[in-house]
């Protein structure tokens, strides 16, 4: 079973400086209804406008991935972590027992998008760690690029809990599938361009969520679309 999540019937944050939509309950977006999907806790469609960010706060108990769609965003942390990443780049962090952190748009004149996942952990109170993956932009043309897999999986980031996630883009006219076993379940962001998907049209910033049942994804524009895999809950 498919269900679509129009961008704009989804939560929505205007700070000035940060420009967010919530696929789920956040901040000052509650609904009780969506509060998670399955272990999938927070995907956040954030645009920070340049010279501000994310300020140093902290977090706990928490597999955190964040995904850079434009512009560049500069992590720092409490565990002497410093990297700068862009277009195409991972980077996770596993809060786990306590670590504080900054995501910054330090650039002057262009506006940094990402998409910011928090992910229940498989267990409380792991020693905090920080991870980025930097790669080839052709990995992902035309085909799902695994970027993400639990710590017994093979992806290039893993993280502590039984999930995966590939980003591709597609360019128009063509057509990927993705399985999705029984007893498994997958959310996708449709983070550019306009897709096709088991005949339900998915525009730039939609979400769709699947349970056991296997995607044919047509782009009917270039697209560019980001699926977590998980275990059925």
């Amino acid at each position: 079973m498919i269900t679509k999540y129009p961008v704009y019937n989804m939560g929505s944050s205007d700070l000035g400086w940060l420009q967010s939509r919530f696929h789920f309950s956040f901040a000052d977006y509650f609904n009780r209804n969506n509060m998670n999907f399955g272990v999938l806790r927070v995907i956040n469609d954030d645009y920070v406008q340049p010279k501000t960010g994310f300020e140093t706060h902290p977090h706990k108990n928490m597999e955190i991935v964040s995904y850079v769609l434009d512009g560049k965003l500069t992590h720092k942390d409490s565990m002497g972590n410093e990297k700068t990443l862009s277009r195409g780049n991972f980077q996770y962090m596993s809060a786990g027992t306590g670590v504080f952190h900054s995501e910054m748009n330090n650039q002057s004149d262009s506006v940094t998008r990402l998409l910011q996942i928090w992910i229940f952990p498989d267990e409380q109170g792991l020693t905090p760690n920080y991870g980025d993956f930097i790669y080839d932009d052709a990995k992902r043309k035309n085909v799902f690029f695994h970027a993400v897999s639990s710590v017994k999986g093979d992806a290039p980031i893993k993280i502590h809990q039984d999930v995966n996630i590939y980003v591709a883009e597609l360019e128009k006219g063509k057509e990927l599938d993705f399985e999705v076993a029984a007893n498994r379940q997958a959310y996708l962001v449709q983070a550019e361009g306009i897709s096709d998907i088991n005949g339900t049209t998915l525009d730039p910033r939609d979400g769709l969520t699947t349970v056991e049942e296997s995607l044919k994804i047509k782009a009917i524009e270039d697209s560019h679309f980001l699926i977590i895999e998980m275990a059925k809950v």
